[in-house]
């Protein structure tokens, strides 16, 4: 049994965390959880027993390797739990579901680490991108929050990659997608990703994607009606080229985009079309983007099935994908994903996701109950050097979540 006085937990903490008793079989494995995730928040390094250490339970250590490793519960279901707490707490009734996908790798050391392989690592700094560890695919909401000026991604569904001859991290993509469909049948589900997550399997009913288009990519008109003579009618319309190709001969037009929590200028232009090479017949929408007075052809080229976008909408749209590179950054550097050396194919399954749960569930409790403008300047006062500072940063909702639960106060009122 795990010490029930140790730790002060926060009412509003304690009220997210509840809210999962029903993911897990056990009552046992539920409490683990909630004292796991006050640990997560409160350790230094996200290792498992860390995690147990923080949270005062360091001699049952074993428990913790346990609920990792071999406790009853699915990370889909965690994750559809937070993805529905996150609807209900921070969007609006009715609301689409902004979904952005994406890989990220993190590193591993150690033969027999469950998945591990040597591949891409685009986060990597310097010249060398190979590296060995596990890749995971992404999916977070993303949302705007009344304290933060540009929109934030949450994590809540994950999927190991398992190398080549395995289901492809579009493939997988497509599943994380169609699990958030069913999840939320009345709402609208639009999806988005960068220029490596296209594909036939992202044409998923109830939902829509957007994309970068690859310079090479080729596109060509929506498919014509039955010209009325005998043999197999046409599935393409007429060659438009590649982006730089339709930026030739592109009706620009001015348009006001908000992007990146701020609002930009730009000319825009799209064309209804046809990506076979990708999305087959699936009817969709091309836009290309240029700054006042750039001296390219283009500066971004969209792909995106939701043919009703307006072109400054489609733009807006692939930018809401972005939020997830920061999101993934704080989960390595600060929230500690990644940072357990488990091996058994379990524990390396669920580890990297229950530090992302926590941290969007972390950014849930924050926008709900932990901002105060106040907290801000304190933040300014303590650091001077953040002259121009207005909103909250993930290092400040860090700290405000382990200043209640170390029992140093509440937030700064």
């Amino acid at each position: 049994m795990l010490p029930t006085g140790s730790l002060p937990v926060p009412a509003e903490w304690r009220g997210l965390l509840e809210e999962f008793a029903p993911v897990f079989a056990r009552r046992s494995a539920h409490r683990l959880f909630m004292a796991l995730a006050c640990g997560l928040i409160l350790a230094d390094r996200g290792t498992v027993t860390g995690m147990a250490a923080a949270a005062g339970i360091g001699r049952q250590w074993r428990r913790a390797c346990w609920f990792f490793a071999s406790a009853k519960w699915d990370g889909d279901a965690l994750g559809l739990a937070v993805a529905r707490l996150i609807v209900k707490y921070l969007l609006s009734d009715g609301g689409p579901v902004i979904v952005a996908v994406d890989g990220t790798f993190f590193r591993r050391r150690g033969r027999h680490v469950a998945e591990a392989r040597w591949a891409y690592d685009g986060s990597a700094q310097g010249g060398k991108k190979i590296a060995f560890g596990n890749t995971w695919v992404i999916a977070a909401l993303v949302v705007e929050l009344p304290c933060c000026p540009s929109p934030v991604a949450l994590p809540v569904l994950f999927r190991l990659w398992r190398g080549k001859g395995a289901a492809s991290q579009v493939q997988l993509a497509a599943q994380l997608l169609e699990l958030l469909v069913r999840a939320f049948p009345g709402r609208p589900v639009h999806g988005a990703g960068d220029a490596a997550f296209h594909g036939e399997a992202l044409v998923i009913g109830g939902s829509t994607w957007t994309t970068r288009l690859p310079a090479s990519a080729v596109i060509c008109g929506p498919k014509p009606p039955p010209a009325g003579r005998r043999g197999r009618p046409r599935k393409q319309g007429d060659r438009i080229g590649t982006c730089k190709d339709a930026a030739a001969v592109a009706d620009w037009r001015e348009v006001t985009v908000r992007i990146y929590g701020k609002e930009q200028k730009a000319q825009a232009a799209a064309w209804p079309c046809l990506w076979y090479g990708s999305f087959k017949d699936a009817p969709g929408q091309l836009a290309l983007m240029r700054e006042p007075g750039s001296k390219k052809p283009y500066d971004l080229g969209i792909f995106t099935l939701d043919t009703a976008l307006s072109p400054g909408a489609a733009i807006e749209r692939y930018s809401w994908r972005w939020p997830i590179e920061p999101s993934s950054a704080a989960g390595k550097q600060l929230t500690g994903a990644g940072g357990a050396g488990n091996r058994v194919p379990r524990a390396v399954e669920r580890t990297v996701p229950f530090a992302f749960l926590i941290q969007s569930l972390m950014i849930c409790w924050y926008a709900r109950h932990g901002h105060t403008r106040r907290a801000i300047t304190a933040r300014r006062a303590d650091q001077p050097w953040y002259t121009t500072k207005t909103a909250p940063a993930f290092e400040d909702m860090l700290t405000a979540l382990r200043r209640v639960l170390t029992g140093c106060g509440r937030p700064v009122l």
